[in-house]
């Protein structure tokens, strides 16, 4: 099994995070859960943006050159400001000099790495697993980025055993350290938008085979 790494999300896992007690937002790419710092300033109006913002990308708050959020030169003073078109939020200072501004937060949430959970899938895929044994089936949305075992992951909560069989496309064994286009499974979407066909209308299919063993992750 390959070591450990960054787990990939779904957009639709991240929306699923969108109250102030579960907070997850993604921007540039990255998936981070902001529930501590909601919790942190809970009852700061400064958190409104943020928290009109939870489970929604927020990309286009930011500069993807600097990865800080964007700026512009206020009018009024001359001076680089940043834009907040949705409101001044947390960590960003208050466009005139303020008694009550203060600094001492350290690192701004949106530089802080003890945020990052994981990483955004550039594309999602849907396939179906089919259980020979019980001739059960599971649709999942996969990140196109997930090797075979990665899935495997997200396929547990139906089969706690799943990592006793042996997974197969067109009967040919996947290999679970690669992905499914590196296993020859090909994601069909553009081809289906070329032709004008809808995609949901095939669904790639993997069959599960027993392998006589009842292994758990």
């Amino acid at each position: 099994m390959s070591p450990a790494r960054a787990p990939y999300f779904t957009p639709r896992e991240v929306s699923r995070h969108c109250t102030p007690a579960d907070l997850w937002v993604s921007y540039l790419g990255r998936v981070y859960d902001l529930t501590p710092l909601a919790a942190q300033y809970r009852g700061d109006i400064l958190l409104k943006p943020i928290i009109e913002a939870a489970g929604k990308d927020i990309s286009h708050w930011f500069n993807p050159k600097t990865r800080d959020i964007k700026t512009f030169i206020d009018p009024q003073t001359g001076c680089l400001r940043y834009y907040t078109p949705q409101g001044r939020f947390l960590h960003i200072a208050p466009s005139y000099p303020s008694s009550d501004w203060d600094t001492d937060f350290g690192r701004p949430w949106w530089r802080d790495p003890a945020y990052e959970i994981g990483i955004l899938s550039a594309k999602t895929r849907t396939i179906r697993i089919i259980n020979t044994l019980t001739s059960q089936e599971h649709t999942l949305e996969v990140c196109s980025e997930e090797t075979i075992w990665e899935i495997l992951r997200r396929y547990l909560p139906y089969n706690a055993h799943a990592a006793s069989y042996t997974w197969k496309y067109c009967g040919v064994p996947l290999n679970m350290d690669l992905t499914l286009e590196d296993n020859d499974v090909k994601d069909e979407d553009e081809e289906f938008e070329e032709l004008r066909i809808d995609s949901d209308l095939y669904t790639a299919s993997i069959h599960l085979y027993f392998n006589d063993d009842l292994t758990e992750l």
